[in-house]
């Protein structure tokens, strides 16, 4: 248990997609102007990086790593080529079913999302969950709390990031510093901020 919750934090804190690995800035940035907005990302890059991570390493564990298919006496075969069609394939579907439950039942965080929602498909920091999990050859347990650590880590970043922001409108800034400006350095200083964390959690 101890391991787990090591792993946990070492994916939401020392190895922070957004700040520490530099991935998913695009909606990190993009979608930290308003609390609200950035809450809702936070939780749905926490549940589909919760739900892909596991169900990516059950496939790839099942089909496509090498000696899979042992038990139809073909150990020979090795379908690990097609890992990155097959997770690209598995996030797009948890994307979607995503987006039809927050249009169905939440639509002003659809809203917000805009056209945001269906990048998530394509979002780096959601595939390389994935890649880093046949990367370390994660378990069944790993995946699923990396994946959960990961998510949390993101949604800690932006809900962070969004809640400076927000302070920041009343700020008189130089015209230079405004908007994108200082929302980069800002980024760049959190980083600066989680970068300890890798005193702190051991990372795998």
């Amino acid at each position: 248990m101890s391991d787990l919750w090591s792993l946990f934090l070492s994916a939401g804190l020392a190895e922070n997609m957004p700040l520490s690995l530099f991935l998913g800035l695009c909606t990190f940035l993009a979608l930290s102007r308003r609390p609200e907005s950035a809450l809702g990302l936070g939780v749905a890059m926490t549940a589909v990086m919760g739900v892909t991570v596991p169900l990516n390493q059950l496939i790839y564990q099942a089909v496509l790593a090498p000696g899979a298919w042992a038990w139809a006496g073909r150990p020979e075969i090795d379908l690990s080529y097609l890992s990155l069609i097959a997770f690209i394939g598995v996030i797009a579907a948890v994307v979607q079913l995503l987006e039809m439950v927050l249009e169905r039942f939440f639509p002003a965080i659809h809203a917000a999302f805009g056209v945001f929602l269906p990048l998530l498909t394509v979002q780096c920091a959601i595939l390389a969950g994935s890649l880093f999990m046949v990367e370390r050859q994660f378990s069944l347990a790993e995946s699923a709390v990396f994946g959960l650590g990961s998510g949390a880590g993101f949604a800690l970043a932006v809900v962070m990031l969004s809640a400076v922001r927000t302070r920041l409108a009343y700020a008189d800034l130089p015209d230079g510093l405004r908007g994108l400006g200082i929302t980069f350095i800002l980024a760049g200083l959190m980083s600066l901020g989680f970068s300890a964390f890798v005193q702190v959690v051991p990372v795998p």
